[in-house]
């Protein structure tokens, strides 16, 4: 896993890559949290890819847990990923509700990411 820095006026934005999914669970999300918040970060892009495909069946509550610890701690997060072939009504009614919050956000690019973080 790499942090890549961003740094769009006083704003400190960690993007989190890695060839493989790092947040397999609520505990992932909450180290991961941990970790970009002691390096003095506030606002965290990561990709779909590296987040178990469990995260997006609500029934899981993975996403729930993990975008609890985000809001409590107050660290604004960005999820990057094709979201369109989510068909769960559900789902996209949580990503709906998480994207008017401001908060959390389910975007499409980096360049959309770095925007609604900033």
């Amino acid at each position: 896993m790499e942090i890549k820095a961003h740094q769009i006026g006083n704003t400190k934005i960690a993007e989190v890559i890695s060839d493989v999914i790092i947040i397999n669970s609520a505990q992932d999300g909450l180290d991961l949290l941990g970790n970009i918040y002691y390096q003095g970060y506030d606002r965290v892009i990561i990709y779909e890819k590296n987040i178990t495909p469990d995260f997006f069946d609500l029934k899981t509550k993975i996403a729930g847990d993990i975008l609890q610890k985000f809001s409590n701690y107050r660290v604004k997060l960005a999820i990057i990923g094709d979201f369109k072939r989510y068909e769960s009504k559900s789902f996209n009614d949580f990503m709906f509700e998480s994207n008017k919050t401001s908060h959390i956000n389910f975007v499409e690019s980096l360049d959309e990411a770095l925007e609604k973080l900033s």
